[in-house]
């Protein structure tokens, strides 16, 4: 429910690598035995190939001679996907590059990738080129969007705007549409290895980026949390408050909750949470969340 007071999680250093991957026993793993080829750069791919990694597949990341860009842009995140897996970087504009992969995947059960469905057929490695060659080898590839709007340009911005997601001018707090991308990559090697074993051919499938970005707004889009709705504002019990050395998160949604946050705050009202957040620090938030059981999060922000 509580927890004691720390940094948010997702900062370097603080567990990227943990959150990343699934929390399971350590002798969890149903894809033992399988094997997974990746291209997939920047995020979406390869926080899905950890995922699943860490479920027990052999994993093997091919990028390009300079590299993945995602180890420029953020090294901590790049470290945390890629650990335990093993890369190599190919030239795939060269004859030898593209020969050296396909050695790759005539042992894999499953290639992941994120070109544009454009550069994948220049290539020769389109569901339908490698589905005549290596008819037992899985794809799931990662793209922007569906139909022809897989071809057009886009990243993770572009993907939660078009899904109603941003509302101010400036960039969203974190890559939903990539990390819900990953998950339902996640989802779709599963599924795709699992029908694979059972009717002894591979299946191609695409997982869209726009698509994730949608999933992830459904209560937005439903109305949920839209601007003056009941966890947007509406509901003073659900909502974020400023407390003496930073933030405090509530989330008394359900009548018990409500009950001993008003027990403690005096009233339900904005005003006297207002009141009551800004009386406490982080340390007394959390610990008046152990005692008597509230649904907070308090964190400090460096500022007063």
């Amino acid at each position: 429910m509580s927890a004691s007071p720390r940094t948010p999680p997702g900062r370097p250093g603080s567990g990227l690598h943990a959150a990343l991957t699934p929390r399971h026993a350590a002798d969890f793993a149903p894809l033992h035995g399988t094997r997974i080829v990746s291209l997939a750069l920047n995020l979406p791919g390869p926080a899905a190939l950890a995922r699943l990694h860490a479920l027990g597949a052999q994993a093997l990341k091919i990028e390009p001679p300079a590299g993945d860009p995602m180890r420029a842009m953020c090294a901590p995140l790049y470290r945390a996907m890629h650990r335990g897996i093993a890369r190599r970087r190919v030239d795939l504009k060269s004859e030898a590059g593209r020969d050296a992969l396909m050695g790759e995947l005539d042992r894999a059960d499953l290639f992941l990738t994120s070109f544009r469905p454009s550069a994948l057929r220049r290539l020769g490695l389109d569901p339908q080129t490698l589905a005549a060659r290596l008819p037992r080898l899985s794809t799931v590839a990662i793209v922007g969007a569906r139909g022809r709007a897989a071809e057009e340009p886009g990243h993770d911005l572009t993907y939660q705007a078009s899904a109603g997601l941003i509302d101010a001018p400036r960039p969203p707090a974190t890559l939903l549409a990539d990390m819900c991308g990953a998950l339902l990559a996640v989802e779709a090697a599963l599924g795709a290895l699992l029908q694979a074993s059972r009717v002894g051919r591979g299946v191609a499938l695409q997982v869209a980026l726009a698509d994730a970005a949608a999933f992830a707004a459904v209560p937005r889009s439903a109305g949920l949390t839209a601007p003056g709705e009941l966890l947007a504002g509406a509901l003073p019990g659900y909502a974020v408050y400023r407390s003496r050395d930073g933030l405090v998160a509530l989330a008394a949604l359900e009548p018990h909750f409500a009950t001993a946050l008003q027990q403690q705050a005096g009233a339900l009202t904005g005003r006297a949470l207002r009141a009551w957040c800004a009386a406490r620090d982080t340390a007394a938030l959390h610990a008046l969340a152990r005692r008597h059981d509230l649904p907070l999060w308090a964190w400090k922000t460096g500022t007063d």
